[in-house]
């Protein structure tokens, strides 16, 4: 029994002074952090600002297509005809919201796989070993934010640059 004790002392013993080796090894490990501050690259993206844009001409739309269908249920007297119509434009309504909020979240998936790409490039290219939002980090790390949104930029330039050429070769 007692020397049942003694081993088991002994295997957590080589256990613990193991794992205290093994973590003060990777501790000695320099890591190159950098941080980068990622509002301020979607802000500056021109794809952001042009989703934005395309975003608030829908919703005019949108707020065109609501104000029509007011007039035209408004105009028609027959309740029955006017059940009818509330619930055609209330499906049309939901269908082009849908259609929308649809393509918006396509879009934006797009830009930021983009912006995550350029980041994780940039911090390849730089040698950096992990890479944090800036909003997180108190203290430290290389800010890399200013040469990610002229990756972003450059890389958005090339992307519109190559769309005009693809349209013109489907003609």
């Amino acid at each position: 029994m007692n020397k049942n004790i003694k081993l088991v002392a002994a295997i957590v013993s080589a256990f613990v002074i193991g794992f205290s080796v093994s973590n003060m090894a990777i501790s000695d490990m320099p890591s190159k952090i950098a941080v980068v501050d990622v509002p301020q690259v979607v802000s500056s993206s021109a794809q952001v600002m042009a989703l934005k844009t395309e975003q608030q001409a829908k919703a005019k739309e949108l707020v065109t297509f609501l104000e029509k269908a007011r007039k035209d249920v408004a105009a028609t007297t027959d309740v029955k005809k006017k059940q009818s119509l509330e619930e055609k434009y209330t499906k049309e309504l939901n269908e082009k919201r849908a259609a929308i909020d649809k393509n918006y979240n396509e879009k934006l998936s797009q830009i930021d796989n983009a912006i995550s790409v350029q980041i994780a490039s940039q911090a390849k290219m730089n040698g950096y070993d992990i890479v944090l939002a800036k909003g997180v980090v108190l203290y430290g790390g290389n800010d890399i934010t200013e040469e990610v949104k002229q990756a972003v930029n450059a890389s958005e330039k090339a992307s519109a640059a190559k769309k005009p050429a693809a349209k013109s070769k489907k003609r």
